[in-house]
């Protein structure tokens, strides 16, 4: 993990994942904190960074499919994370039911 943690932040759960932008599935590696959702994207990827979501930002989560050319539907293997502002984010990931589980756990109300 490169993205520095906060005075008190805790990594709580990390793994392999995609981010979902537009029509590019984007690899890396998604971290969560007791404070933050983080992506961190590989170096070869087009549309590299990373997306940091504050827990406190986030409104829900719900599982979904992963689309090709985000129109096709593929596979229900995605977890989409919505925030307060109403953005959306798609992860692709293994386990996404574990993922939403812990994400919620995690969540400051």
């Amino acid at each position: 993990m490169k993205t520095e943690l906060n005075h008190n932040e805790k990594l709580v759960k990390k793994g392999g994942a995609n981010l979902q932008k537009g029509f590019e599935t984007v690899g890396g590696y998604l971290y969560l904190t007791n404070q933050r959702l983080i992506f961190e994207a590989h170096a070869i990827n087009i549309q590299g960074g990373n997306t940091i979501i504050d827990l406190s930002d986030i409104e829900s989560t719900e599982k979904c499919w992963t689309k090709f050319l985000n129109v096709i539907p593929l596979m229900p293997n995605s977890l989409a994370v919505n925030t307060k502002t109403g953005d959306e984010y798609r992860f692709v990931l293994f386990g996404r039911g574990a993922w939403q589980e812990k994400i919620k756990e995690n969540l400051s109300y």
